[in-house]
């Protein structure tokens, strides 16, 4: 991937001399799905898949971007002064937010750049190909303009671009997976104050596996930010009947005393998904620090439910991915990872069972939808880097 960039750099703009390559991984939710916004647990790790991005500083104030996953609208050109979104910089309003927010904590830079990316992340997955390319960037900026911030900073200045820049209203668990990766380890990461720790995930014989749907979803114009806005209405509900920050402070008993509170059924369910959600994320780090693999596979399933049933993210292709998982022996756990409607599902997998998950399931999709799924066994790598 680096020499693709590279060549694709030399042959855009003239020569490959003095360009930095950098990288930035995409990341897996193993549990804890739309708990970030909830001041909830989540429990995700970063991949060896992402984005590449090859960087040379200009003499003069432009931007020229060019993406080999879009090589259809070929160089766009912008200038580091007055950057705002704008629909014609497509898939560049992601950097350009990120230098928009640098720029907002007193971060400028002072020339412009030329810059090839290229990302091994599916688009529209749910593995985290927007919150990569944003922590490429800031890692990029770090490191070439000399800007200290920490990669906490970065995964904080990330998300602050997709939200206000982009209007992607995300939590921080992608940015921060993407950011402060670490090889063979899930980051237990608690939302409402960003206190983390690293989780060995040994799976002792079997695989992580990835089911893509190829169901894209375009979450700003989903139902993302609604779910969203249908928890914040949740909690203001809540907080008239009991002394909360958060709907991460309840436990599941609190939140059954409480929940006639919240005054829609709808919201009910949205709220009870968040409350059980991060006390399931809880109980499947312990789980993992036992060795306890069975009772995390048993989490991860009533996570699939939950975010079936009472979150509404899930989608027919989903479940049927998950549903024919579940059918498998030597099927740990399986859900839906990522935003919902559409995307991958996640599962456990012991390694002898892998080859018959692979053709069992993609062939129960083909039949059951008409469309075809596509299967990664993943590995668990490291945060951004300088290759």
């Amino acid at each position: 991937m680096k020499e693709k960039v590279l060549q694709k750099f030399k042959e855009l703009y003239g020569s490959a001399e003095g360009v930095s390559v950098y990288f930035a991984p995409g990341r897996v939710n193993m549990i804890g799905e739309h708990t970030d916004y909830n001041g909830g647990h989540v429990f995700p790790c970063a991949l060896t898949i992402g984005t590449y991005m090859a960087v040379k500083k200009r003499a003069d104030k432009k931007l020229r971007f060019y993406s080999l996953n879009f090589e259809d609208l070929g160089v766009l050109e912008s200038s580091i002064e007055g950057i705002e979104p704008e629909k014609s910089a497509e898939w560049t309003n992601y950097p350009k937010g990120v230098m928009w927010a640098f720029a907002g904590r007193g971060f400028v830079m002072d020339c412009g750049l030329d810059v090839v990316v290229s990302g091994n992340i599916p688009a529209g997955s749910g593995l985290s190909s927007s919150a990569s390319l944003e922590v490429v960037t800031g890692y990029m900026l770090r490191e070439q303009f000399g800007f200290d911030v920490s990669n906490v900073d970065i995964a904080l200045i990330g998300q602050y671009s997709e939200n206000n820049f982009n209007g992607m209203n995300c939590g921080i668990m992608d940015q921060f997976a993407s950011a402060m990766g670490k090889k063979d380890n899930a980051i237990f990461l608690n939302t409402a104050d960003l206190s983390y720790e690293y989780a060995p995930l040994v799976l002792d014989g079997a695989r992580i596996l990835i089911a893509n749907s190829n169901v894209k979803h375009k979450l700003v114009d989903s139902k993302y930010n609604e779910r969203r806005n249908e928890c914040e209405t949740a909690l203001r509900e809540l907080q008239e009947a009991v002394a909360i920050h958060t709907l991460g402070d309840l436990t599941e008993e609190q939140f059954e005393t409480y929940k006639s509170a919240i005054h829609d059924e709808t919201r009910r369910k949205r709220a009870k998904h968040a409350v059980y959600e991060n006390q399931r994320t809880i109980r499947a780090v312990e789980a993992l620090k036992q060795k306890d693999i069975a009772l995390f596979g048993k989490l991860m399933n009533d996570s699939h439910i939950s975010l079936r049933d009472d979150y509404e993210v899930s989608c027919e292709e989903i479940d049927v991915l998950v549903e024919e998982a579940w059918k498998i022996d030597g099927v740990i756990g399986s859900r839906i990872t990522g935003g919902g409607f559409g995307g991958c599902t996640v599962s456990i997998v012991k390694e002898e069972a892998v080859n018959a998950f692979i053709e069992r399931v993609g062939a129960a999709y083909t039949e059951k939808t008409g469309k075809k799924a596509d299967f990664y066994v993943v590995d668990i790598g490291d945060g951004p880097s300088v290759l």
